[in-house]
């Protein structure tokens, strides 16, 4: 998805992209004003929405939406999974935000407007989306200054990690049955900023989220291993530490776990600037080590 040069090629887009049909792109029906009544059945979106300044004009959330605090001051028990059309539409609202089409149809044949922003597959994907909630919210001014300075502290991370930092490998661990990501994934995109060497590469050709096994990960031998199954199912430093041949590993020896908060890492909203400088701080230490 490609940045959008000019506030009127975005205010275009979200004019006509509903009735274009790309799936693999945001998209919303044209809105009368500014919309007074949103639902966001998205995390990342609830995020973004409240970063740019249009979390008075949220109605309700997602059950999974849990950031900021305020959001959770809305009613949160709708589904994004399993979104239900009646529910939403008792609401009354003037904009739904969600992640997929899966009801988009339904609720537009009720003259409700629809907003839809897929996973990101880039940096350029979550800059996109945040300008073009910022237009379709009426915080245009806003979504373009938390982009700039997300660009900014983006590169301000990346650059303080010192020279020498580069091929050091890594393992990014989204669950204890050893699903990772490769540097084809979004998150991988973010590791990749420092010039990271990713295990999982080569594992599965074609899978951005394979599985491995225990063997392949002590035989890779990682220099850090990021745990984003903290929160979801408790791992830590001691709980890598203890398995069964992973004391030889050399992030293990060397201090190189790294819990890592499991929002951050599966969202791809403003906190991705907490995770990149997460990530730069144990990319750093580690270049010192070695």
């Amino acid at each position: 998805m490609k940045r959008f040069s000019s506030i009127a090629a975005l205010t275009a887009l979200l004019l006509t992209a509903a009735a274009c049909g790309d799936d693999s792109s945001s998209s919303t029906e044209p809105v009368d004003g500014v919309p007074r009544a949103i639902i966001s059945l998205s995390p990342t979106a609830t995020e973004m929405l409240f970063a740019i300044g249009a979390g008075d004009q949220v109605i309700a959330i997602d059950e999974y939406s849990n950031y900021p605090a305020e959001a959770l001051e809305k009613p949160h028990d709708l589904s994004g999974f399993e979104p239900n059309v009646e529910a939403i539409a008792a609401l009354e609202p003037d904009l739904v935000i969600m992640q997929d089409n899966k009801i988009q149809e339904q609720l537009e044949s009720l003259g409700i407007a629809v907003w839809v922003g897929p996973a990101a597959a880039s940096f350029d994907d979550v800059y996109a989306q945040i300008e073009q909630l910022g237009a379709a919210t009426g915080h245009i001014g806003e979504a373009a200054e938390l982009v700039g300075s997300m660009q900014s502290d983006i590169a301000a991370a990346v650059a303080a990690v010192p020279t020498g930092a580069a091929e050091l490998t890594y393992y990014h661990e989204l669950d204890p049955t050893l699903y990772s990501v490769t540097s084809s994934s979004f998150i991988g995109e973010v590791y990749g900023l420092f010039g990271l060497v990713n295990i999982a590469d080569d594992a599965q050709p074609g899978n951005d989220y394979p599985q491995l096994n225990p063997e392949f990960i002590v035989e890779a031998n990682p220099t850090l291993i990021f745990l984003a199954d903290t929160k979801c199912c408790g791992e830590t430093p001691e709980t890598v530490a203890a398995r069964p041949g992973w004391d030889a590993i050399a992030a293990v020896q060397n201090g190189g776990v790294i819990a890592m908060d499991d929002d951050l890492a599966s969202r791809w909203g403003p906190r991705i600037v907490d995770y990149i400088t997460a990530v730069s701080a144990a990319v750093a230490a580690a270049a010192v080590e070695a």
